[in-house]
């Protein structure tokens, strides 16, 4: 009867240890192209929980101060879907590359996302593209 008592807890633990949230994100990166300085910096990436377990984003934060991430506020249920939003400040004139790191629960605690692009500022047109013909075709 010991052995039966025993061999039933130990697969009650074991059970409670395969039971996991994983995630799974569409695309690890975002690529925002070349955007023009003032345009909408907001993009998502979308996830999915492929676990058996609910998923909990406890912390989603940003290399730098030009990128604000928001994490989702309820707990992601098995099956179901959710998205991490990210606001880059496109009044930066530069390249655009990020990392933001998601902490959770899941079987991959955490996973580094990044952002990349550039962005431009139209109004700072080269005076060589002005020219239509150069020196040498006049």
């Amino acid at each position: 009867m010991k052995q039966l008592i025993t061999i039933f807890f130990i697969g009650l633990i074991s059970f409670g240890i395969n039971a996991q949230a994983k995630i799974e994100f569409k695309s690890e990166t975002i690529d925002y192209g070349t955007i023009e300085k003032g345009s909408n910096g907001v993009r998502v990436f979308e996830f999915i929980n492929t676990g058996d377990e609910p998923l909990i984003i406890s912390k989603v934060s940003s290399s730098c101060g030009c990128t604000i991430p928001k994490k989702p506020k309820e707990p992601i249920l098995p099956g179901k879907t959710g998205v991490i939003e990210v606001k880059y400040d496109t009044n930066r004139v530069n390249p655009i590359r990020k990392t933001i790191t998601v902490l959770s629960n899941a079987e991959t605690p955490t996973i580094a996302l990044k952002i990349k692009g550039l962005v431009i500022d139209p109004s700072k047109v080269s005076i060589l593209d002005k020219k239509e013909k150069s020196v040498m075709q006049q």
